[in-house]
């Protein structure tokens, strides 16, 4: 799978060092002088991370980060700065960066943070697509299944279901089938763990 590291500084030599680091471990680089360029270019949808330099002329890194984190733009940030400052750090790292390194930074400072940033962002991709699987299958559910599926995950027995929901035991096991095969799986606990996943909680608002 293609990795990508979009290195974002003004300073053209930076750019140029950290890339032929970067591309002789075998990792695709883009660079950019600017957050505003960076911006121009159309959204991401790989496997990737991004150096990016705190202090830029025009929008900062600090202020990249904040836009790329209002846009739903999920790629891993690690801040390169000239010098270090502990109060921008700990905001940075608040704010979801993953690392924080100071200029110059060596080949074995830099390969282990974008190694680990990549790895990060593989795992929020696979995350996040076993949550969309996860929620297309809970849209095939009719408005019934789901008022079941609600009553089953909180461990209640098909006779306790069928009195909460008036309805009788057997039309309770129809949708329990139904809805276990539209989900695929075979326990309420694998029912449960799915549910887990993406958030309902047998306690949430009912499904709609």
């Amino acid at each position: 799978m293609k990795q990508t590291v979009f290195i974002i500084d003004d300073d053209a030599s930076i750019r140029k060092s950290l890339g032929r680091l970067l591309r002789a471990s075998d990792l695709v680089t883009e660079d950019f002088p600017s957050a505003e360029r960076y911006l121009e270019r159309a959204p991401y949808d790989g496997v990737g991370c991004i150096l990016l330099d705190v202090n830029m002329p025009g929008i900062s890194g600090i202020e990249l980060q904040t836009q790329l984190m209002d846009s739903g733009r999920d790629l891993p940030i690690i801040f390169l700065t000239g010098y270090g400052n502990i109060s921008m750090s700990v905001n940075a790292m608040k704010r979801g960066a993953l690392d924080f390194l100071t200029k110059p930074v060596s080949e074995e400072q830099l390969l282990p943070a974008v190694r680990q940033a990549l790895q990060h962002h593989h795992s929020l991709r696979d995350e996040r697509d076993i949550r969309a699987s996860i929620e297309a299958r809970l849209a095939t559910l009719t408005h019934r299944e789901k008022e079941v599926m609600r009553e089953l995950i909180t461990g209640a027995p098909n006779k306790i279901v069928a009195d909460r929901l008036g309805i009788a035991i057997k039309t309770v096991k129809v949708h329990r089938a139904n809805l276990m095969l539209k989900m695929g799986v075979r326990s309420i606990a694998e029912l449960l763990h799915l549910c887990h996943l993406v958030g309902t909680k047998p306690d949430a608002p009912p499904l709609r």
